[in-house]
This record gives C-alpha cells, structure tokens and sequence, in this order.
C-alpha cells in the first residue's frame, strides 16, 4: 500500500484536542476502543510501552498524552498506516518509533528488547466471521490473519517480568483470549463495557502480567452511554466515559485509586 495523500486525509481531535491525529478519508479509522484501551493502562513515567498493530498511532499517541515520559514503540504490518503513525507523533511533538512489520515475524533487534507494557486492539473477526471490507486497510485492520493467540504469544515474549499486557477485543472473544494466555502471562483481570444499563458487555479490556499469580477477577461492567436506550443525536456517555474521551481521564481498574 502506497502512502496517503494529503488530499486523503482527515485531522481529527481526540482527548478534546490534546491529541490530533491525519486519518485517511477511505480506510480504517479510530473509533473510541483505542482510546478507551490506551485510558486502561497503568503506566508510569519511565516506562517502555510496545503497541502491536498501532494503525496511525492513536492508541499510543492517547496513552502518550495521559502519561509524560515514556517510551513509545508501535508495530504496524501497513506501510502507509505506518507512516501515517511517524506523522502523527510529529504532529502532537511526541516521539514514537514505528516499526513496520508482521507481528508474527518481527525484525530481530526488536525480538531481544523487553517492554513494561504492551497495547494491543486485535482485528475483532475471525477469518471468514464478516464481510470484509473492499478497502484494505479497513480489511486487514478488522478481520483476523494472524490468530489472536498469535497476538498474546508475541505480546508475552516482548513483556519484561511483571510487566502488562492491555487488550481490548468482542466480549465473544475472550474465551480464546483465556486460553491463550495460559502459560504465558498470569494475574489476569477482565473489565467488561457495556454499552447501556441492562445490555451484554459487547467489549472487554483484559489486562494480563508476566509472572503474575494473582487470582483470576471479572470486574462488574463500565457502562458507556446515559439511559436505557438512544434517545437523541449526538453522544450520551456517561460522565465517567466522557472524561476518558474528552478530557484525557484515565479508566481506572476497581482496586486502583485516583
């Protein structure tokens, strides 16, 4: 995939105007899961974070913003969402290097450093679950070709000892996340988001450690959206969520304090 033209792209804002991110017209763009994924995180000034599949930067450049003075790396399979990436960390004065590659063969300077968290916001289909997309960064960026055990398997061997793994993925999913984890990472913490009150979690944020031994914990949903129902235009997240999205508030787990 050849790179976008300015003429393809959006300047969207994202933390109310604390990160600004060039997407492309046509093509995979950001929705609120990275941010929400990137809120989730627990990172501390110093810390190395790796994101597998970055697309244009958004988890990163969002989880950026939030925490001063870390070291941000993103791995991202298409060149052109690669470069776009590099742009966006120019754009908002943050540094990111961008690698691009397939995670499942990642270069092999990249295979002997160690990271205190990886990020990831897997494709959220299996092969053959959905129509694809006839745009292919849209394609590659929502149906699987990498397996999601693939996903945590990589993710666990670039984690240092006690380091995370934060991923958000279809609540259809996680048994296979479970699964995959076994072995690899431990500690391991579900937050579900549901849409609305009363409604099935449709999200999950799992969030893993290496050499963790705590025991397993589903934690009662977040909900997303005011109400029992969409009732008028434009959004109706709850305060909580608001601030994530607009203000750059982080989405605490339930044992963590403000």
């Amino acid at each position: 995939m050849s790179g976008f033209a300015d003429s393809d792209l959006t300047c969207n804002d994202f933390l109310g105007g604390r990160v600004r991110l060039y997407q492309p017209v046509k093509g995979y763009r950001a929705g609120v899961d990275p941010v929400l994924l990137a809120a989730s995180v627990c990172a501390s000034e110093g810390d190395s974070v790796l994101e597998l599949g970055c697309g244009a930067g958004q988890g990163l450049l969002c989880l950026g913003a939030r925490v001063a003075g870390l070291s941000l790396t993103g791995v991202e399979l298409q060149a052109a969402y690669a470069d776009l990436a590099r742009r966006n960390g120019a754009l908002n004065g943050q540094v990111v290097e961008v690698i691009e590659a397939d995670l499942a063969a990642l270069p092999a300077p990249l295979r002997q450093r160690q990271f205190s968290h990886v990020i990831a916001n897997p494709p959220y289909y299996r092969a053959g679950g959905h129509s694809p997309s006839q745009d292919a960064g849209r394609r590659i960026a929502l149906g699987e070709e990498t397996p999601l055990a693939a996903w945590i398997e990589v993710a666990a061997k670039r984690l240092a000892p006690r380091g995370y793994l934060h991923m958000i993925q279809r609540a259809d999913r996680l048994p296979d996340m479970l699964q995959a984890c076994a072995g690899r990472l431990g500690a391991l913490e579900v937050l579900p988001l549901a849409p609305r009150h009363g409604k099935d979690a449709e999200l999950v944020i799992l969030r893993a450690r290496k050499g963790g031994r705590a025991a397993f914990r589903l934690h009662a949903p977040v909900i997303l959206h005011e109400g029992a129902r969409h009732e008028r235009d434009g959004d109706s997240y709850t305060a909580k969520i608001s601030a994530v999205l607009r203000q750059g508030a982080p989405l605490r787990w339930p044992q963590e304090r403000p």
